[in-house]
């Protein structure tokens, strides 16, 4: 195995000479050298501005801390940002996926197409409804569900579809939906991942039948916990706010707020599913800056790219140049050529965590879980694409809160693991 590489100026303090004439070797933190890093770089840490924090405390002090005025604000906020016309504000993004399918009918019996390469999140939510996902390969490019593998995985039960909008890639919709189409098969897109996202130039959340949107504390956006439902279809809507509190005709905002009193009445076994005040407060001075938080993004992918590009790996893929798709970059993901590398993806997230600066891995796919793989039989020779993605990607550090510094750390960590890592 060659050990011996030159490290840029930022890790020399950790290297030692092995004589006069050498090149330096490092010595991991993991097998006792010092780390690039004294304090550990959280993963996915999020940036929680002092307006926001006031927005919270004035909630606080309001004596309104549920679903009241700032939730509604929120929503028309964010419709006003997607374009969409209906969007409900809910507790996670997986009650948003729930809600959603059972606005479209989603029940016991039926069949959901899921993309095998996502967080359990999408195919629980399905099992909730009653239903059964059908676990998809993916495009080993983009990490997309792809129109050829829904076409595939189509049976006269297949009730709905979710692509993911996966890293933040834009999904190839209008191919998605010129096969979905014609089968009157409604699409409900998780975008999870994919607030700030194009596909094909249109704007995700106004482009499947409905969208579900995540702004759990990891999120380029986020309200610590929370999601959102937006939906071209006015009952949908309905639906969908109904059920995310309890079924009442009418949720507790609405009834306080009007000038008579008013009963409730329940008419279906909803869900608490609500999104509170102390939530919408956080989003609402998250929304205003996603704009200024993309483009340090995208300043981080371009260094990442630059500095990773000649190491045993594959940087993310992005749209083509003259593409009209946009991607939102919620996750910069490397993918380890394990050919060149003389240890596992684990041994090397292992070691870059050691250096202290913390990784992800984006994921293991839902069939190689005991779950998913045992009650459906799944075997990792069925989902190819996603089998070789679970054993060889992670990711590394990308928000807005990262700093030059932090990203210099990041990409020493990197190259240090995977340079000692390397065999050619």
């Amino acid at each position: 195995m060659a050990r011996h590489r030159r490290f840029p100026a930022a890790v020399a303090g950790i290297l030692s000479p092995v004589s006069a004439d050498a090149p330096f070797v490092p010595r991991l933190a993991i097998d006792g050298g010092s780390p690039v890093r004294r304090q550990f770089l959280v993963f996915g840490q999020p940036s929680i501005t002092e307006a926001a924090i006031a927005e919270v405390v004035d909630s606080l002090r309001s004596g309104w801390v549920g679903t009241g005025p700032k939730v509604a604000r929120f929503e028309a906020a964010m419709a006003d940002y997607l374009g969409a016309p209906h969007t409900a504000a809910v507790g996670s993004g997986t009650s948003a996926l729930h809600l959603a399918m059972l606005a479209a009918g989603v029940g016991p019996g039926d069949e959901v197409l899921v993309p095998t390469m996502t967080f359990a999140a999408t195919a629980n939510a399905v099992i909730h409804t009653g239903a059964t996902p059908v676990l998809v390969d993916v495009d080993p490019h983009t990490q997309n569900l792809t129109p050829a593998e829904i076409v595939a995985a189509f049976t006269t039960r297949t009730k709905a579809v979710i692509p993911v909008h996966f890293a933040g890639y834009p999904c190839p919709m209008d191919q998605i939906l010129a096969v979905t189409s014609p089968r009157g098969v409604p699409v409900i897109e998780d975008a999870a991942h994919c607030l700030e996202g194009f596909a094909n130039g249109r704007k995700v959340g106004t482009i499947g039948d409905a969208t579900c949107f995540s702004f759990y504390v990891t999120k380029n956006l986020t309200t610590i916990e929370g999601g959102m439902v937006s939906t071209l279809n006015a009952d949908w809507h309905e639906a969908v706010t109904t059920n995310a509190m309890h079924g009442l005709s009418a949720g507790s905002w609405r009834r306080f707020s009007d000038p008579t009193f008013r009963h409730y009445e329940v008419t279906a076994p909803g869900f608490k599913y609500n999104m509170t005040d102390v939530q919408a407060a956080v989003g609402l001075h998250q929304l205003p800056m996603l704009g200024v938080w993309a483009t340090r993004r995208a300043e981080l992918w371009a260094r990442y790219d630059q500095a990773f590009a000649g190491l045993p790996v594959a940087c993310p893929a992005e749209p083509a140049a003259d593409s009209t798709d946009v991607h939102a970059r919620h996750l910069y993901i490397l993918r380890l050529d394990l050919d060149h590398l003389c240890v596992d993806r684990d041994a090397v997230a292992a070691a870059i965590h050691a250096e202290n600066v913390g990784i992800g891995v984006h994921y293991r796919a839902l069939h190689l879980h005991p779950y998913y793989r045992d009650r459906f039989s799944l075997r990792p020779e069925q989902f190819p694409h996603a089998t070789g993605l679970s054993e060889a990607t992670l990711s590394i550090p990308l928000s807005g809160t990262i700093s030059d510094a932090d990203a210099t750390d990041v990409i020493d960590a990197v190259t240090k693991v995977l340079s000692a890592y390397r065999r050619d």
